[in-house]
């Protein structure tokens, strides 16, 4: 085993109920999860479509499973009918594949648009303008829940501050126009994910209510996996 505890409860204690610790478990072994899960984490995030599906056939039914990696349309059929949270989508074609999937499994899916923040042309996300232009309300089978965006990657802390900022100015314009029908079962657009192992705590004080850690809870990534 070779999960962090006192990490995990130090971060617990500086998030203190402002945002939800999403775990991220990719490429690490059921044991590690199961540990965690022990510790009293119920929300985990993967990258990989078949990872996803092997542990939650595997690991206990209260585990919130969040999809964070870049979903392919041809992959959301497998997860569709259990995944908790769906962070990246990053198009319309994934956006209408995942309402045609929960459609078929009776689920309303949870969703967050992802938005390019970053300098970095590797990353994926709608840009300002296609981000205005989607429909919100069109799909009967999505909540869209919020926005998520990753920062540079940089030693630049001004620039990495900046762009929470703008992704904090998006999310609160769209809460705005997007109550996202509230009903029953439903909650509404709610939801910034921006902040990882190495800015979680820039990103909650620029308004991020969840954060995405990994390398600080399980070690460094197996990139030979």
């Amino acid at each position: 085993m070779s999960i962090n505890k006192e990490k995990y409860k130090e971060i617990i204690a500086d998030l203190n109920g402002k945002a939800t610790l999403v775990a991220v478990s990719k490429t690490k072994p059921a044991e590690d999860i199961q540990a965690l899960y022990e510790l009293g984490q119920r929300d985990f995030g993967e990258n990989y479509v078949q990872e996803l599906v092997d542990k939650e056939a595997a690991l206990p039914k209260d585990i919130r499973w969040h999809f964070i990696g870049h979903l392919q349309s041809n992959k959301v059929k497998y997860i569709a009918q259990f995944v908790h949270l769906i962070h990246g989508v990053d198009s319309i074609s994934v956006l209408r594949e995942i309402n045609k999937q929960a459609a078929k499994n009776n689920r309303v899916i949870d969703c967050m648009l992802q938005v390019h923040i970053a300098t970095e042309e590797t990353k994926f996300g709608f840009d300002e303008i296609e981000l205005t232009n989607v429909q919100m309300a069109e799909y009967a089978n999505v909540q869209i829940r919020g926005l998520m965006g990753m920062a540079s990657f940089s030693n630049d802390l001004n620039l990495v501050r900046s762009e929470f900022k703008k992704l904090k100015r998006l999310y609160n314009q769209l809460s705005i126009v997007n109550p996202v029908r509230p009903g029953p079962g439903r909650a509404g657009f709610n939801l910034l994910s921006m902040g990882m192992s190495g800015d979680y705590k820039m990103a909650v004080e620029e308004g991020s209510n969840m954060v995405r850690i990994g390398s600080l809870l399980f070690g460094e990534r197996n990139y030979n996996l």
